[in-house]
């Protein structure tokens, strides 16, 4: 390991006992249960009292939109973010002072986690606004120490230019946005001395993190967050990069199983689910993220003890039931970047002409002398082969997939 990513702790509480770190989580929950409006509820008197509450869905804080269920006088909001409202109304979420000098703190433990140092450049190409991403990791940068490059998203010649002549060690964006930034510099015929990368809004699979550390020549860490927890900084890697240590601290994790919504046992995956400990304007009780994962609370070589995210596949929201198959974009982009004539650009495309569902995968070449049609039918066989469903595969033009500045739009859903 270079010794810029030694190991280095930013808070003592990262390396709490399990024993006194479940003490302080449940005086931080008796807190919590009895500040959310409209929550009545005797204190819990162990945490897994928590398991009596309510669960709090997306389609709450749309339905209380905007201010519904602040916990706080309006006026005491210093900052508003919101959701993209893809879906719908966005779901909006405001900050106290304190809310923001946590969130700063929690990004300083995560880019300290991941292997930042004071005085390290960091490119942050995540975009500034009602999105959580630049805003988040500036403040965590800025307070450890680092030198900012608030370049948001978007004008990727520029970000070219800026990482070459600013000498940026550290980017911070989505894992798609790093790709084409990869191209950019390319095309510009530019030198880059990136060391690291954190990426996070978006699944990140091993496959993908290969490709962005291959084309950057960096070590890409993974980020995880939500805007109604906070943004990014809910969990992130340490250097072992064996999950996710969830600042436990602020956050109680479950993971439950999607229907039922029962606990399941650690080590099993299911759907994360997160009630807040320290927010004050919006505190939130048993919030379901939609997001599939697993826990494990083994000990971890970096020292920490908090416990980690692992096998993060996607949103449930994202997940594809075609032909009585579950399948996620994840699984699809595990296979396609396996093969080496593939390029880290997809999407899948779902019709319906007839009575069932039709699955196309829209993929590039790597190279303008790949045989397009050879490549598809060796895609087909292997996504057929283990998906157990067949899946067209069509390889475009270079460049004909639609890129992002922000999160990469896998999924075109044309059916009605």
């Amino acid at each position: 390991m270079s010794a810029r990513f030694e190991r280095a702790i930013w808070d003592p509480v990262e390396q709490l006992a399990r024993e006194r770190l479940r003490e302080l989580q449940l005086e931080r929950l008796r807190a919590t249960v009895a500040r959310v409006p409209g929550l009545d509820a005797p204190p819990p008197s162990s945490l897994e009292d928590v398991r009596d509450l309510p669960f709090t869905w997306k389609s709450d804080l749309r339905d209380n939109y905007p201010f519904g269920l602040l916990a706080v006088p309006r006026e005491r909001l210093v900052r508003v973010h919101a959701s993209s409202g893809t879906h719908g109304r966005p779901t909006v979420v405001g900050y106290t002072r304190a809310d923001l000098d946590a969130w700063a703190e929690l990004m300083a433990r995560s880019l300290t986690m991941a292997g930042v140092r004071a005085g390290m450049v960091v490119h942050n190409a995540n975009g500034y606004g009602l999105f959580t991403g630049g805003l988040g990791f500036h403040a965590g940068a800025e307070l450890i120490g680092a030198t900012v490059v608030p370049a948001s998203g978007g004008f990727s010649a520029r970000q070219a230019m800026l990482l070459s002549d600013l000498g940026g060690q550290v980017l911070t964006s989505t894992p798609s946005y790093a790709l084409v930034i990869a191209q950019a510099i390319r095309d510009a015929g530019v030198e880059v001395r990136l060391e690291l990368g954190l990426f996070g809004g978006e699944p990140f699979t091993e496959a993908m993190r290969e490709q962005v550390e291959l084309e950057l020549g960096l070590r890409a860490v993974a980020t995880y967050g939500l805007s109604e927890m906070c943004g990014p900084g809910v969990a992130g890697e340490c250097h072992a990069r064996e999950g996710l240590h969830v600042q436990e601290d602020h956050f109680l994790m479950e993971v439950v199983d999607p229907d039922s919504g029962e606990p399941l046992p650690e080590g099993e995956e299911g759907e994360l689910v997160f009630t807040t400990l320290m927010k004050e304007a919006l505190p939130l009780i048993r919030y379901r993220t939609g997001d599939i994962g697993s826990v494990d609370s083994s000990p971890c070589e970096c020292g920490r003890t908090f416990a980690r995210v692992t096998g993060l596949v996607g949103r449930r929201d994202d997940m594809l039931i075609v032909r009585g198959v579950n399948l996620f974009p994840s699984n699809v982009e595990h296979l396609l970047l396996g093969v080496e004539e593939v390029a880290p650009h997809y999407r899948l495309i779902v019709d319906r002409d007839g009575p069932m569902d039709e699955l196309t995968v829209e993929c590039e070449p790597s190279s303008d002398g790949v045989d397009r049609r050879t490549l598809a039918a060796r895609l087909e066989h292997l996504l057929r082969e283990h998906t157990g469903i067949r899946i067209a595969v069509a390889v475009v033009d270079p460049g004909a997939v639609p890129r992002s500045d922000g999160k990469a739009v896998r999924v075109v859903d044309r059916r009605g």
